[in-house]
């Protein structure tokens, strides 16, 4: 195995992303102003950073309406999401693209990858997810490539049907909007909000 098959998008410099933190963009969602708006609206990271705040939001707002008490609970949770999301919205690694022309050297990043991942996740009702991470060396073309996802389940989905549609769904993005060689979806569930249980699956 390289040093590369190890690698994730929180192993590289600032310098390999637009230069803006998660919390940037999570200041700006809170005041609805910033003087880099405008990059905000241009930029594809920045754009998925949002978007990922944007259902994070949605979901601690749920919890709070569902059961104060597990929306107290859950601050650790929410700031292990919030770690994850700033590695994840940092470019990563190139993904090389074949091109008719080789000259070309097309390539899209680690964190566009995430994104689809994490957009992916956001249209599959009872789970949320945490942490995202691309193992392989997935900058050699064809290069064999896994990806572990820890996610949170909500109350009143069986978790097995959850995790089969995730797995699904994620696999089909990847097929179909890029050319990694995917081999297979890991998925931990690490938590189960809305319930007094622990991890059960529900009828």
């Amino acid at each position: 195995m390289s040093e590369d098959d190890t690698r994730g998008v929180g192993d590289h410099s600032p310098a390999d992303d637009c230069g803006h933190s998660i919390d940037e963009l999570a200041d700006y969602l809170a005041t609805g102003s910033s003087p880099y708006e405008g990059h905000y609206r241009q930029c594809p990271q920045c754009q998925s950073g949002l978007a990922s705040l944007r259902s994070l939001g949605d979901l601690t707002r749920s919890l709070a309406e569902d059961d104060a008490r597990i929306a107290a609970e859950s601050d650790g949770w929410l700031q292990d999401i919030l770690s994850n999301l700033r590695l994840e919205t940092r470019a990563g690694r190139s993904i090389p693209v074949a091109s008719d022309d080789p000259d070309d050297g097309l390539s899209e990043t680690e964190g566009a990858v995430v994104a689809l991942i994490r957009r992916t996740g956001d249209g599959i009702d009872g789970v949320t997810i945490g942490k995202c991470r691309l193992h392989g060396d997935i900058t050699e073309p064809g290069a064999q490539t896994r990806v572990e996802l820890s996610v949170t389940a909500l109350h009143g989905y069986r978790l097995p049907t959850l995790v089969d549609a995730l797995r699904s769904a994620v696999a089909e993005a990847l097929t179909t909007h890029t050319e990694l060689d995917l081999q297979g979806v890991d998925i931990t569930v690490t938590d189960l909000f809305g319930t007094d249980g622990a991890g059960e699956d529900q009828p």
